[in-house]
């Protein structure tokens, strides 16, 4: 049960090791800030996840299982909320998408002078 147990964890850890890395080359790859931040909140959420509930199949205290799960909650419920804000942000602050993107839906919202 044991030796199962740490094979499960070390498969989790790489798998969101895997998911971390993906979202930082994107990071570093992908052409405009829109496109970098997708790629840091989506696949980097997942991997920070991924990473915390191997954290909780390797422990044996409720106590740091039950937190390692509010962590995984966490990140679920505030990384798309933060990276919509920060996209809204940006876009307000007048970086445009680039040529890449076919449709850019918030050009077509009237915004008032400041």
């Amino acid at each position: 049960m044991n030796a199962a147990v740490e094979i499960i964890t070390g498969i989790m850890l790489i798998v969101g090791a895997s998911f971390a890395l993906v979202a930082s080359i994107g990071i570093i790859r992908l052409k405009d800030v829109y496109m970098r931040m997708h790629a840091a909140s989506k696949a980097g959420t997942l991997g920070s996840g991924v990473m915390l509930l191997a954290l909780a199949v390797h422990a044996s205290d409720l106590a740091v299982v039950t937190r390692a799960i509010a962590g995984v909650v966490f990140f679920l419920l505030t990384a798309p909320i933060s990276a919509h804000l920060l996209a809204k942000a940006a876009y307000a602050a007048g970086y445009r998408p680039c040529a890449d993107t076919k449709v850019d839906a918030l050009a077509k919202i009237v915004r008032p002078k400041s």
